[in-house]
């Protein structure tokens, strides 16, 4: 009998899965293989590794067993492949710098032993690199990519893979590794089935609103899909072509635009790998930044006397989730209150968020620092307590995440130092936001000149 071998890395489902159904299609049996490779698998407690590990889990169950291995993919690719007698290796197409030159050595390693690695479809509707301008750059602002997107289109979603003839090579095969949770993380349900679930969900009760309730973090009616786009236990090419049956209302159109960005992302960190880690407008390498000390710890831990910061903070902390509109706010006063470079903020999320995407994260980080593609400008210093009555006018989700606050009057919820009795358990401001900004001008100001 032929074999193929079925290399998983963050794409666990059966439904439209072009990869799955190629490898599929190219032999009469398939190896389930994941690697445990240590550059991403890492160590430690993070939300990251402790959902991963569960995700493993309940896709190995499902299937019946991954073969699971641990060391350097192209080593352990490769012996996989070859113990398994297999012609050839498929695998999603990754494109973030690490995955995109850890493929090119398997590629290598395995054509040195006649075996093909056979990259099919990606993570997303559109393969990053395939919208260009006319003169064939890429895009650096959103708005006319999001056009040269849809105009670009998409394949309908690929029919689900079903009665696999899986095998497994003779061989060491190790135990996917325990990962605890965090102290006091809820971790959601994951797996493709709940993706699925959760998606039905949104689009049955959510969606005809989203364009109206997207930035009320207090509503809590946003999808919670981007941690199943996140480890691929959905496809976003199903979601939206279940979103085109609804196009020409302003939710699903909003949501369809919010996919777009996350596409948007992924190009720009195709076309400029170095941006991951460094500035995308390397200008802002030259701004005065302070040294991270106290003011970041009280940061992470939600205690800088900013109630709609430190809701962020809590939220993250107890769900490894926030709120998109929320994460701007905290993001802005990372950067432009406490006067941290970017990637202290950045790092935290991609070690603490469940759905951490390393170019949405790293491009939203700089979007909100003004270093990056199509960003805000450095001049826009969001006010965290201006923000905050706009978005939580009742101080709804602040009360949820920040206990000490539940008796404070909705006029003071968002400024509990104004009381004539603050509570007397939250801490005072960190710091004055309007001297912040001031400074924070100053810097800029100066970095221009």
């Amino acid at each position: 009998m032929s074999t193929s071998v079925m290399w998983f890395r963050t794409d666990f489902r059966l439904a439209d899965h072009p990869a799955l159904r190629a490898a599929v299609d190219a032999a009469d049996q398939v190896v389930p293989l994941l690697v445990l490779d240590d550059h991403l698998w890492g160590t430690g407690a993070s939300v990251r590794r402790s959902c991963l590990a569960q995700l493993m889990q309940e896709f190995s169950d499902r299937i019946g067993g991954l073969h699971v291995v641990h060391g350097d993919p192209a080593a352990e690719v490769v012996r996989v492949a070859r113990a398994a007698g297999a012609d050839t290796v498929h695998v999603t197409a990754d494109f973030t710098p690490y995955g995109s030159q850890r493929d090119d050595d398997v590629r290598q390693s395995l054509a040195d032993h006649g075996i093909d690695l056979v990259r099919t479809g990606s993570a997303y509707a559109v393969t990053p690199g395939s919208v260009t301008k006319a003169d064939g750059t890429p895009y650096r602002v959103f708005t006319p990519f999001f056009r040269g997107w849809a105009d670009h289109g998409w394949r309908e979603p690929a029919p689900a893979v079903r009665d696999v003839a899986w095998t497994r090579p003779d061989g060491r095969s190790h135990q996917i590794p325990d990962a605890a949770v965090p102290d006091g993380v809820t971790l959601p349900e994951i797996g493709e089935a709940a993706a699925r679930r959760r998606w039905r969900d949104f689009l049955d009760s959510d969606v005809a609103d989203y364009a109206d309730t997207r930035d009320l973090p207090g509503v809590d009616r946003t999808s919670r899909m981007s941690v199943h786009l996140t480890w691929g236990t959905i496809h976003p090419r199903t979601m939206l072509a279940d979103l085109a049956e609804r196009a020409g209302s302003p939710g699903p159109d909003a949501y369809a635009r919010e996919l777009a960005f996350r596409e948007f992302y992924a190009d720009v960190l195709h076309h400029r790998p170095d941006s991951a880690f460094g500035y995308y407008d390397p200008t802002f390498e030259q701004m005065e930044y302070d040294e991270p000390g106290d003011d970041l710890k009280a940061w992470k831990q939600g205690r800088t006397g900013i109630p709609i910061v430190d809701a962020g903070m809590r939220q993250l902390l107890a769900e490894g989730w926030m709120h998109n509109r929320v994460r701007m706010i905290v993001a802005s006063f990372l950067v432009k209150d406490l006067h941290l470079e970017w990637q202290h903020g950045a790092a935290h999320f991609l070690d603490r968020l469940v759905d951490a995407d390393l170019a949405s994260n790293q491009h939203g980080w700089q979007w909100v620092a003004g270093s990056g593609t199509d960003a805000s400008p450095y001049f826009r210093v969001f006010n965290p307590m201006t923000q905050g009555k706009k978005f939580d006018a009742d101080g709804t989700y602040v009360r949820r995440w920040v206990p000490e606050l539940r008796d404070v009057p909705d006029q003071h919820v968002h400024t509990p130092w104004e009381l004539a009795d603050p509570p007397a358990d939250y801490p005072a401001p960190l710091v004055d936001h309007a001297e912040e900004r001031v400074e924070s001008l100053r810097r800029y100001q100066h970095l221009k000149n």
